[in-house]
């Protein structure tokens, strides 16, 4: 099991690695100069250029760059915002605790609405509640993230004035303890929602396909013909083997969501990560850019590799195999 995690911690960091270099490469490729988006279309000042090109190491050759940013990224420094002059990490650290809530959050839920709501419809395939189940998560897979989204709002907090239509607290209040809770609670309600509508029918599918897949083995046949009751098949072989694929895509799910968040954050004005990542981008912000990017992958990569290490302990044929 120890060489299992081992192989599977290096190959996070060889992944990290590639893609850190890769968004290094493209970001850095793009056209556009953040030191002339930083300076405005107004100015054509060339030593106050040159100047700034050399504050940010902008003047130095592409892969002196990169040496110099994998240098202090080592030692945790990933640089000073060229629209914001702060440190980058502090920026990020900021804005990543309410992404994480987010993600978190909505991948839990719809991992358990969805896989219930598959392994339902998979016990009685063809009944009614197998049609409706499948009809809604039909519908619910043609909705645009977006659309859903603006949706909800008109619905629950335009229409109905039931939730708040943005932010994570209401900025007029002072709330603290349990009614600072409850806040977050009220504001996280609606792109939370969204984005379990838009997850739950990728966990239904995979729940329902795998436990008809696994209902259909030889070895299920057996134990019916022998006379084993349906409830501890299911419980003790079926769900077990089923299960494995949706942990899978948990892991995935996760990874989409850190990355494809922000367009909800930026519909809620969730103070995420979203509004980061435009801004950077509108600006030409490259040091942010990096940062931000760099911070998905790591995470991205420590999410991949704990789902490897609980896939290894539900299927113990994995870690002897590998």
């Amino acid at each position: 099991m120890s060489k299992y995690m081992i192989k599977r911690v290096l190959s996070a960091l060889l992944t990290v690695l590639v893609v850190f270099s890769l968004n290094f490469v493209i970001i850095n490729a793009a056209p556009g100069s953040p030191i002339k988006t930083m300076m405005g279309k107004e100015v054509d000042n060339i030593e106050l250029q040159k100047a700034l090109e050399k504050k940010y190491g902008f003047d130095q050759p592409l892969h002196k760059q990169y040496l110099k940013y994998l240098e202090n990224v080592s030692k945790g420094d990933l640089g000073i915002s060229v629209i914001y002059n702060r440190p980058v990490k502090d920026m990020i650290l900021e804005k990543l605790g309410p992404t994480i809530l987010l993600v978190l959050s909505s991948a839990i839920i719809s991992l358990i609405l969805g896989t219930a709501m598959g392994i339902a419809a998979a016990r009685r395939e063809g009944s009614l509640l197998d049609v409706i189940f499948s009809s809604v998560n039909y519908i619910l897979n043609s909705m645009p993230s977006f659309w859903l989204g603006l949706m909800l709002v008109i619905i629950f907090s335009t229409k109905l004035d039931l939730l708040p239509t943005f932010g994570m607290t209401d900025p007029r209040a002072d709330y603290t303890g349990i009614n600072y809770f409850l806040d977050v609670l009220k504001h996280l309600v609606l792109p939370v929602l969204t984005m379990v509508l838009i997850q739950i029918p990728l966990y239904f599918r995979i729940a329902k396909s795998s436990v008809l897949q696994v209902v259909n083995e030889d070895y299920i046949q057996t134990f019916r013909a022998c006379g084993m009751s349906e409830e501890k098949i299911f419980n003790k072989y079926i769900f077990k083997n089923a299960i494995l694929p949706t942990i899978t895509i948990f892991g995935i799910s996760i990874a989409y969501l850190v990355t494809g968040v922000a367009l909800v954050e930026i519909i809620f004005a969730w103070p995420g990560t979203g509004r980061l990542v435009l801004n950077a981008i509108n600006q030409r912000d490259y040091p942010t850019l990096m940062g931000i990017y760099l911070v998905m992958s790591i995470s991205i990569a420590v999410v991949m590799m704990i789902v490897d290490i609980i896939y290894a302990f539900v299927d113990p044929r994995i870690r002897y195999g590998d």
